[in-house]
């Protein structure tokens, strides 16, 4: 890729687009309308002009683009945890923005928890705003929490800006983010209805996980079992009925039971206003892979089986799941319990934020599925579900959020090169394809030096 200050060489510039500040040019530019040869006029940080290649758009800065690279909408990613107040050391908005920028990431959505204050009112939001501020290098908007006891506070936080709300039908994990019944999750519902609100739940019924083998010892086999598919099952099956009493929009976080896909079709021909998200772990690892005591693969629900895994890449296809997001749950090393390797003990989460597309990319290569559904998976569908009506399209109108992405490039992942404040991932010494070479926001290379990220609100982004 190079770049040059415009020349008034060729055919005379196009009038309306004679005060562009950017003009991408390359062969490889991924539209609305597929990959093809294409000029992109940028002004203000807005695309403004999408003409084919050798219309000669002029503008303050060209990028020309290497024939080996793609340019591609930024990613959009609704599901990471930043942790920042009162686990920075955990991840923070720098070090988490940073890393969602070197993987292609534009805008991040961050979940209320696990940082102290948890996001569930307006005044907590406002401290994590104060916080972020000054450290996106990419933009951020947030999600509030339902937890026991704050339904008079979700309107306050809806009408503060926030996409939606989580709750969590089992034991979160953190101590201040109790979790919902499912009459108290139906009841937030209905209140969310109100205002046409959206309800995402960590899904996993706490009877049937109490019920099951606990997960303690190195035995990854045991931890599997401590959460099993049916925890999962039941738990989506009172989403899907209480979305279905109430009317309200809720969305399945972080699918892990293959089981599930039935009724999730059959919920949404009935007209349920349900939508659901995987992740890259549950689409690239198997648990046959996973070792006993490498507690870096722990996350909840857990990593399954290649069939499972199978049956996740047809739901995909199928179009039951909607999106795939990262779920960065980020810790510490010590948390991790390295050293015993006890997944009963260690903290459950996988960093992969700055990993995403590649990882998908990966492995959606070797099944035949094309660049542009990917990026449809991972930047347009997740812009919709949070509705984003500027993000997760690379269009007229929207937000000049870029990637420049070499597909047949490649890497190993080394976690001492990754961005996240914690040197730790399951991926460690993975080959992957896929390599981001630059990210622009609005138009703006991403420096990892200067943040120029936004705080953005529903309904202006």
């Amino acid at each position: 890729m190079t770049s040059h200050p415009s020349t008034a060489t060729g055919p005379a510039p196009i009038s309306d687009a004679a005060s562009l500040d950017l003009v991408f040019r390359g062969r490889n530019i991924m539209t609305t309308a597929g990959v093809a040869p294409r000029e992109v006029g940028v002004r203000d940080g807005v695309i403004v002009a999408i003409e084919p290649l050798g219309n000669n758009l002029q503008g303050a800065r060209i990028i020309e683009l290497a024939d080996d690279e793609t340019l591609l909408p930024g990613l959009v990613d609704t599901h990471v945890h930043v942790n920042e107040p009162g686990r920075t050391e955990w991840e923070g908005f720098a070090s988490a923005t940073r890393a969602a920028a070197a993987g292609g990431v534009t805008t991040i959505i961050d979940m209320p928890l696990n940082s102290i204050p948890a996001t569930v009112n307006a005044e907590a939001l406002q401290v994590k705003r104060a916080v972020a501020k000054d450290q996106a290098f990419i933009d951020v908007g947030f999600w509030g929490g339902a937890i026991p006891g704050n339904t008079n506070d979700l309107r306050g936080l809806h009408d503060e800006g926030v996409f939606g709300f989580k709750c969590f039908l089992l034991h979160s994990g953190v101590d201040e983010f109790p979790h919902l019944e499912a009459d108290e999750m139906e009841k937030d519902m209905a209140e969310l209805k109100t205002f046409d609100s959206l309800m995402i739940v960590h899904a996993e019924d706490s009877r049937s996980i109490n019920r099951a083998p606990t997960a303690e010892g190195d035995q990854y086999g045991r931890f599997l079992a401590s959460r099993p598919r049916g925890a999962e099952n039941i738990a989506i099956a009172e989403v899907i009925e209480r979305a279905r009493w109430t009317g309200a929009r809720a969305h399945i976080l972080h699918l892990s039971s293959s089981d599930a896909l039935p009724m999730i079709a059959s919920a949404k021909r009935d007209g349920v206003k349900l939508t659901v998200e995987t992740c890259p772990h549950y689409l690239t690892l198997l648990s046959e892979e996973i070792p006993n005591g490498a507690t870096a693969f722990k996350c909840c629900p857990p990593i399954r089986e290649a069939s499972n895994r199978e049956l996740l890449w047809q739901g995909l296809e199928d179009g039951i799941i909607d999106c795939i997001v990262s779920d960065h749950s980020p810790s510490t090393l010590d948390l991790k319990d390295l050293e015993n390797g006890d997944f009963g003990v260690a903290w459950g989460g996988v960093s992969s934020l700055q990993l995403g597309l590649s990882l998908i990319w990966t492995e959606a290569r070797r099944r035949g599925i094309a660049l542009e559904t990917v990026v449809s998976w991972m930047s347009k569908r997740p812009a919709e579900l949070a509705r984003l009506t500027r993000k997760g399209q690379l269009a007229l109108g929207f937000d000049a959020d870029f990637a420049v992405f070499a597909a047949d490039d490649s890497y190993v992942v080394n976690v001492e090169k990754l961005h996240h404040k914690n040197p730790i991932s399951p991926y460690q010494g993975k080959p992957l394809a896929g390599v981001v070479r630059r990210t622009y926001l609005r138009g703006t290379e991403v420096d990892g030096v200067t943040p120029t990220g936004k705080l953005i609100r529903r309904g202006t982004a």
